[in-house]
């Protein structure tokens, strides 16, 4: 079966900077190493097979071990897990906070994406293997941005006061919310599937990571994810070096403020610090500043001279956070990771950061817009062959939309561009005539004809309007199941929660989109349930 797409390019909902990396413009080449494809694949998995250390993946593998205890894993993770520390197995990673019961649609398109990525290059080159991987960003200190998700129209909030790394953040709490969120669900089988998901998610682990890692290994555990939290010791003890450099020489602001001279048109998604780390313990992430000689912890009395926070760091590496200019640097040291899969802002920053991977002698992955996906219910499709919309069409801004229909369904023609036209070549013919007798009378009659276009514009958007009136009952149809697309004038994957289309289809809903995603299409897949 053939499924509607539409082209980010066309999509309307992507910046210029995302539109000209799709397009592989030349002047963006520099920020990057490969573009993803399955031919270029192959460079990048000859790069880092040479500089990833056998080490390092025994040291991931154990991290791994350790923090899934407890968890049930599938046979598919365990082998994953297992497969990470043969010199041939690679990860397409993507990630994402801590949203409260996943947050946005989107939480489940980037995993997924990163899925059905593993399973193409496992077709393309059997000789590798390759892991999907879930960073949990559990060291975020922005509670605000995750503490709440859309159900119904409903925004169900977790009220809580959080000071350090979201992912140390106890769930006590949580059962009201549990209550709150219960009380919309109806009384199907899926419904009761999202309580009891939603329980053993996060009223029977105690901190938010233990939690997320649950729910994400639950919703995805028979494909195969693996689940990274960076909060570590030893995980955090293989980046130590990178760590040691920005604290010394304090040098990623300069090799990020390199690439701003090709980004110059584009807007600059993050602007690096000085030191680009933070200093975390269970109710503290602050940053930490170079002042009077002295290594000071943002907001409290804590510093460190240089031989003190290096001690600090050799003794304690897990109290030393990346932020969003090295966090990256620090997922590709501890990875053997081909490419990272992420929304269109992250891989604007993500764009900012060759230069800081050339630096640390760090391979730099190939990046990859996630799938975007539409999701659709029969009846709305329906409506949409009744109202003779395009896809093309409810993707349009609502203005373009209802001036486009409203023409379609009049009998006349509101379009002045001819009678515009006739206008201009007149009084292009009193001006070469006030030329002729008087040139004072120029300007008179460049008023007369600025005055006559007026009118005229003005005369054609009151008979839109009208016509507009005249159709008002199918307009309204048209606003409305658009805005049932996508509520709130916004992609509809930004604003749902997953379980508002779960409720009705259960598991048939990840199915659908492992069955259907093509994370090399670079497309906006729109999907009918």
């Amino acid at each position: 079966m053939t499924i509607p797409t539409i082209t980010f390019q066309n999509s309307g909902y992507f910046s210029k900077l995302m539109v000209d990396y799709l397009n592989q413009a030349e002047k963006l080449k520099p920020l990057y190493q490969h573009f993803p494809t399955l031919a270029n694949f192959k460079l990048q998995i000859e790069a880092k097979q040479q500089h990833f250390s056998t080490e390092k993946r025994r040291v991931l593998h154990d991290a791994l071990v350790e923090q899934y205890q407890g968890i049930d894993l599938s046979a598919a993770t365990q082998q994953n897990i297992a497969l990470l520390r043969e010199g041939n197995t690679f990860t397409i990673t993507t990630g994402h906070q801590l949203n409260l019961f996943t947050g946005p649609l989107y939480f489940l398109y980037k995993i997924v994406s990163t899925i059905n990525l593993t399973v193409e290059l496992k077709q393309q080159y059997p000789a590798y293997n390759f892991v999907p991987v879930f960073w949990m960003a559990t060291e975020d200190h922005d509670f605000e941005e995750i503490n709440h998700f859309y159900f119904q129209d409903k925004k169900i909030c977790w009220d809580q006061e959080s000071k350090g790394p979201v992912g140390r953040l106890s769930t006590a709490t949580l059962d009201k919310v549990y209550e709150v969120f219960k009380g919309q669900l109806n009384a199907g089988d899926n419904a009761k599937k999202l309580k009891i998901l939603f329980e053993e998610s996060y009223l029977k682990h105690d901190n938010l990571a233990d939690a997320t890692r649950y729910l994400a290994n639950a919703l995805f555990e028979f494909y195969g994810l693996v689940i990274v939290d960076g909060d570590h010791a030893q995980l955090k003890s293989l980046f130590a070096p990178s760590i040691q450099q920005e604290l010394l020489q304090q040098n990623a602001i300069q090799e990020v403020e390199k690439t701003y001279a090709i980004l110059e048109d584009y807007f600059v998604q993050v602007t690096p610090r000085d030191i680009n780390l933070f200093y975390i313990q269970d109710q503290l992430r602050e940053r930490i500043i170079w002042d009077q000689n002295r290594f000071k912890i943002n907001n409290t009395t804590l510093s460190f001279s240089k031989e003190e926070i290096l001690a600090e760091l050799s003794n304690h590496p897990e109290r030393f956070s990346p932020n969003v200019i090295l966090r990256p640097l620090y997922q590709e040291t501890i990875l053997p990771n081909l490419c990272y899969i992420g929304g269109g802002g992250e891989l604007a920053y993500w764009l900012q950061l060759k230069p800081v991977f050339d630096l640390h002698q760090v391979d730099f992955p190939m990046l990859l817009l996630r799938n975007s996906v539409l999701l659709a219910t029969e009846k709305q499709v329906k409506k949409l062959d009744k109202l003779q919309l395009t896809w093309s069409d409810v993707f349009a801004p609502a203005e373009v939309l209802l001036q486009k229909k409203s023409a379609e369904l009049s009998d006349v023609s509101f379009d002045f561009d001819a009678q515009r036209q006739v206008l201009q070549q007149q009084f292009d013919q009193l001006r070469a005539l006030a030329q002729q007798t008087d040139a004072s009378f120029i300007g008179a009659v460049n008023a007369q004809e600025k005055k006559q276009i007026k009118g005229l514009d003005h005369l054609e958007k009151r008979l839109q309007k009208a016509e507009k009136k005249k159709n008002k009952e199918v307009l309204d149809r048209i606003l409305a199941i658009q805005l049932e697309l996508f509520p709130k004038n916004s992609l509809q994957e930004r604003y749902y929660n997953f379980a508002q289309f779960y409720q009705e289809t259960g598991d048939d809903l990840i199915q659908k989109l492992v069955e259907q995603l093509r994370p090399l299409d670079h497309d906006f897949d729109i999907i009918t349930l």
